[in-house]
């Protein structure tokens, strides 16, 4: 009875995730990931500052 009554909650929300997997258009996480970083990367370089030059030459 314990691996049934620690277990019910991962096969509940298991069952969950696959009925709204074929039954939705579930946004690929992975895709949405580098997508954000790829904004994130974009954004930093635009607001980053300069590099400071030192002309002691």
């Amino acid at each position: 009875m314990g691996i049934i009554k620690s277990s019910f909650s991962f096969l509940v929300g298991m069952a969950c995730g696959v009925y709204i997997a074929q039954n939705y258009s579930a946004p690929n996480i992975k895709k949405v990931t580098h997508t954000g970083l790829l904004k994130a990367k974009q954004i930093e370089e635009t607001y980053r500052k300069p590099k400071k030059r030192n002309d002691d030459d």
